[in-house]
């Protein structure tokens, strides 16, 4: 059953990041917390193991995803060397607070992320105003933010980098390359992260090295990519308003869900 589970992850994180450009750890994060539970892994390690094994499984889906942008020319190299900068020290320190908070904090920040990301999606929010200059004193600081909420979040960074340069006055193309390229710094960062601050935890399921849980990376890798591409496909053919307003609810349920 669960390793059935750990691809029907990958494939359903894929779809909806093709169809709402969303990031795949928002969805990996509570089904991999819940596949987890039902294994019976030690609770006490359940939220980092979700984070951390969803960091790894981003690292190789967003480097498929930046490199396709990057063909199209779609990254803009300095917006990403400078949140990069920031990004990377964002990461160590999203890395240490996980460290010292326990599996409920987490749980509660990431229910209340899914909230925000749910209102963002219903109500269609984009950044507005006129466009302020992207220079290295706005971008290293919002990169120190994004890495270090995306670690302890077990995102890639995509949500919070693409409104960012929206609102930096970037295209919409540009704005979701560019946030690609971010996010496999992040995702990488973080992943290493988990698994150094998790090599000494007592108990953690066999194949595991740190908080990364190896067998779920690879399950979830066989059809996330299958998954994207599908979605990308649907997202021309279905009615995307009602299916994004469908799928905030079942953030705000999943959100209330982690926080409760």
């Amino acid at each position: 059953m669960f390793w059935l589970a750990y691809p029907l992850t990958g494939a359903l994180a894929g779809l909806l990041a093709g169809l709402f450009g969303i990031g795949g750890g928002l969805v990996m994060v509570p089904a991999l917390l819940w596949i987890f539970a039902l294994q019976g892994f030690p609770s006490v390690h359940l939220m980092h193991l979700a984070v951390g094994t969803s960091l790894a499984a981003i690292v190789f889906t967003g480097a498929v995803s930046a490199q396709a942008h990057l063909r199209r020319g779609a990254v803009d190299w300095r917006l990403a060397g400078w949140l990069t900068v920031g990004v990377l020290a964002g990461a160590a320190l999203g890395t240490t607070l996980a460290d010292r908070l326990d599996g409920a904090v987490l749980r509660g920040l990431f229910g209340g992320f899914l909230l925000v990301v749910a209102v963002k999606l219903a109500l269609e929010l984009q950044p507005g105003g006129p466009a302020v200059a992207a220079r290295p004193a706005v971008l290293v600081p919002a990169g120190l933010g994004i890495g270090a909420l995306s670690v302890l979040l077990g995102i890639g960074g995509g949500t919070l980098t693409v409104p960012l340069l929206l609102w930096l006055g970037a295209a919409m193309t540009t704005a979701v390359g560019t946030a690609a390229a971010c996010g496999v710094p992040i995702a990488l960062a973080g992943a290493l992260g988990f698994i150094l601050i998790g090599r000494d935890a007592a108990g953690l399921p066999p194949a595991s090295l740190g908080y990364v849980y190896w067998p779920a990376v690879l399950g979830i890798l066989l059809l996330s990519l299958p998954g994207a591409r599908l979605g990308a496909v649907l997202a021309h053919r279905l009615p995307a308003r009602r299916l994004r307003r469908l799928f905030a609810l079942v953030l705000v349920l999943i959100g209330m869900r982690m926080l409760i």
